[in-house]
């Protein structure tokens, strides 16, 4: 059976994990390997469970552990060029990825690793580069968008094929707008190149999902400009516009920022 967790999602870090009974596979590596060992033996897993690491984008929250993690667990890591050289130039991660464990992405070419076959898709955001994934594994497809400044027609094509979908409800426009940050934080992360927010984040549920989308769960939540009842509840609100019930229709949930979610049985 496929599962899910994540083991954290928001800017202090983000780090997801997808297996089967013979196969793992790490999202982003945004949460510390000793943390991550913690919470491995609290769900009774073992770290040996992963076997690939594939990263979105090059920003620090979603990159400081992945030298480490690579390192210690020896595992191959997947990005796109421009994230790879992201990552060498990033300070924030102490440790780089060997070069022997790098491994190339391209957006649009699905690449088979093991019991996965995982195709990158471009993701838009002020990041050297940035993908999301459409994850295909025992009869199922999984997508996860993270850090999206707005929804192309590739994403959305995307969105429509999931059965299961990670979708970022990054901030409440009217908390953002009236709340503290300086003007120009306010303006990068409403951009096209920014963070969905969560009426843009339930627009883009209700018009491309297909009649397969059985579980949404909404992820990187900011912890300034959101909360997570009210994402949920914007969410649940454009889609009842479109006559879309969630918990009858799909079944709707929202990540922790800094906590695991717990397993969840995608069958």
């Amino acid at each position: 059976m496929l599962r899910f967790i994540s083991f954290g999602s928001g800017s202090s870090g983000n780090c997801y994990f997808l297996y089967t009974g013979n196969d793992g596979l790490m999202i982003d590596a945004g949460v510390g390997i000793r943390t991550l060992k913690k919470y491995f033996r609290d769900y009774g897993l073992n770290m040996s469970q992963v076997h690939h690491l594939f990263i979105t984008h090059d920003h620090a929250d979603h990159i400081k552990c992945v030298g480490s993690i690579s390192h210690d667990l020896h595992l191959p890591v997947y990005a796109t060029e421009l994230v790879h050289k992201g990552i060498d130039h990033n300070y924030c991660v102490t440790r780089k990825v060997d070069p022997v464990d790098r491994h190339m992405v391209e957006a649009g070419l699905p690449i088979r690793v093991g019991d996965f076959l995982v195709t990158p898709f471009t993701v838009p955001h002020d990041s050297s580069d940035n993908v999301g994934y459409m994850i295909e594994a025992e009869g199922k497809v999984f997508c996860i968008i993270t850090d999206a400044g707005h929804i192309t027609e590739e994403m959305a094509s995307c969105i429509s094929r999931a059965d299961y979908l990670v979708i970022e409800a990054n901030h409440d426009r009217e908390m953002l707008m009236s709340g503290p940050y300086p003007q120009h934080l306010k303006v990068r992360i409403t951009s096209g190149t920014g963070h969905l927010n969560n009426n843009a984040c339930g627009e883009a549920i209700a018009q491309n999902m297909g009649e397969q989308l059985c579980q949404v769960w909404l992820c990187h939540l900011s912890e300034e400009n959101n909360h997570p009842e009210l994402a949920r509840k914007t969410v649940e609100a454009v889609l009842r516009s479109y006559g879309i019930i969630a918990g009858k229709d799909l079944q709707l949930e929202v990540l922790r920022r800094t906590m695991p979610t717990g397993i969840f049985e995608l069958d």
